[in-house]
This record gives structure tokens, C-alpha cells and sequence, in this order.
């Protein structure tokens, strides 16, 4: 593995104590061939918390019922796409400059969702286009993926809350059949959650990230992993340790369900 990139997102003693920067590991296992985790990671001392010593999540507060729009079940990518161009489904419609839909593999086998857009992606039309964007691609690319490959990226709601503010329960609602046409089109063997408003639409809870970390939800039969969100990583730089462990944790767990029969 690079260790100047790993460096760089200061990430190498983590790295290091996963066995990832030395020469015997320098590159991680192929996906999906590869059934488990190299050695050095299987065997790394810090063990995932697992589920029967962490308290029930309390289930989300009932989202507002919002009927899908026509059709959508039967959208490909091209009329997917325009459609949420057009989208005047909630307020967040009125001040966009455009809708942000989606970029990376179509066929990838993760999918990473984050909250929404933010200025610099409602300029330009893409997720993860800013500072966030840049650490998160040098996290994947520490893993040897990237979203043209392997990745898909989308996020909750497709267009920019005011002020960056969290979306609400309604806008969620809202965009809910667009990002489940686009699971339903990529079909990813596993779904990252980026931050707690990405973890609350694709989990159905109210718990604490903390919580929800660590263990293996489901999506639509699909195994979903919770970690923070990279603008937050950017506030709390110590955190990006935990990240880290968790993007292995999500690589273990495609391993493993690409292993299944």
C-alpha cells in the first residue's frame, strides 16, 4: 500500500498496526475474488464490537409518507437521471442550482451514500466534489478503489439543503425513490452510509453513530456499514482512525458475502 498516501490522510500508524503498510500486504486482497481478509488484517488486535453487547438502536421517528413518483420502478439510468433533473418533489427544488445525481461504476460493487449536496456540488453537479470529497477519494484510493471503478456515490436527498443544512424528514422522503431506483440499478454487494443522516434513512434508526458502527445492517437484502461522514472527519481529525477501521470492516463484509454460495 502507498505510504505516502496513507501519510498524507494520516493514516499510517493505523495502517501500520493492520499490517497494511508493510511489504507483505502492500496490496489488498482482489475484489471479489478473494474470500476473507489478508492474515495481518483478519488477526488485527482490535476487535468490532459486536452486536449482542451494544443496546437496541430506537427506531427512527415514521418518515412522512410521500407515494413514489410513476414509473420509477421501470427507470433505467438515462430516464433516472432526467427525471431527477426535473424533480419538483419538495422545497429544496426552489434554490438548487441543479439536482446532484450520482457519479461512479453502475455496476459497482460499493455504494457509498451521504447526506446531500453542498455548495460546491450544486456548482458543478456531482457528490463529493469539495474538501470532503477529496479526503473521501484518498480513503478509497488507500484501499486501491476509486468511484470510477468500483464506487458508486449518491446521497439522500439530490439537491442542496439551504445552508447546508441537515434535511429534513419530509425532503428525505421525498428523494427516497430516486436513491432506491439508483440501489436497485447499481445492485452493490455493499453499501457504505456516510454520517448519521445517511445511517438513519438506510438503517431505520435513531441510534447514535457510535452505535451503529461496528456491525453489519441490511439495505434491501444488501449488507450496509455505518461510518462518519468525511466533512465531519474534517472537524475531528482523530476520528479518521475509526473511519479507516470501518472502510475494512466493509471490505471484509463484501469479502464474506461474495464467498457466500
Amino acid at each position: 500500500m502507498d505510504e505516502r498516501l496513507l501519510r498524507e490522510l494520516e493514516l499510517l500508524p493505523v495502517a501500520r498496526l493492520y499490517g497494511l503498510a508493510t511489504p507483505a500486504a502492500r496490496e489488498p486482497a482482489p475484489l471479489p475474488a478473494a474470500p476473507r481478509e489478508p492474515a495481518a488484517v483478519a488477526e488485527a488486535p482490535r476487535r468490532v464490537p459486536t452486536p449482542a453487547r451494544q443496546a437496541p438502536p430506537s427506531p427512527a421517528p415514521a418518515a412522512p409518507v410521500v407515494a413514489p413518483p410513476a414509473g420509477v420502478e421501470a427507470m433505467d439510468w438515462e430516464a433516472l437521471r432526467a427525471a431527477v433533473r426535473d424533480c419538483r418533489r419538495c422545497g429544496l427544488c426552489e434554490q438548487r442550482k441543479q439536482a446532484v445525481f450520482g457519479v461512479g461504476s453502475p455496476t459497482g460493487p460499493w455504494l457509498f451514500v451521504g447526506e446531500g449536496p453542498g455548495a460546491e456540488e450544486d456548482d458543478r453537479g456531482e457528490p463529493f466534489v469539495g474538501q470532503a470529497g477529496r479526503l473521501l477519494d484518498g480513503m478509497l484510493a488507500a484501499l486501491r478503489l476509486a468511484r470510477g471503478r468500483e464506487v458508486y456515490i449518491a446521497n439522500v436527498v439530490k439537491c442542496r439543503p439551504p445552508g447546508n443544512r441537515v434535511p429534513t424528514p419530509g425532503e428525505a422522503a421525498a428523494c427516497a425513490a430516486w436513491l432506491d431506483r439508483q440501489v436497485e440499478l447499481v445492485a452493490p454487494r455493499v453499501i457504505v452510509a456516510l454520517g448519521k443522516t445517511a445511517a438513519t434513512r438506510l438503517t431505520g434508526s435513531e441510534g447514535s453513530l457510535a452505535g451503529l458502527r461496528g456491525r453489519v445492517h441490511a439495505y434491501r437484502g444488501i449488507p450496509l456499514v455505518v461510518t462518519y461522514h468525511p466533512a465531519y472527519l474534517l472537524r475531528n481529525l482523530p476520528d479518521k482512525a475509526k473511519a479507516w477501521e470501518d472502510l475494512l470492516f466493509a471490505r471484509r463484509t463484501l469479502a464474506e458475502s461474495a464467498a457466500r454460495p
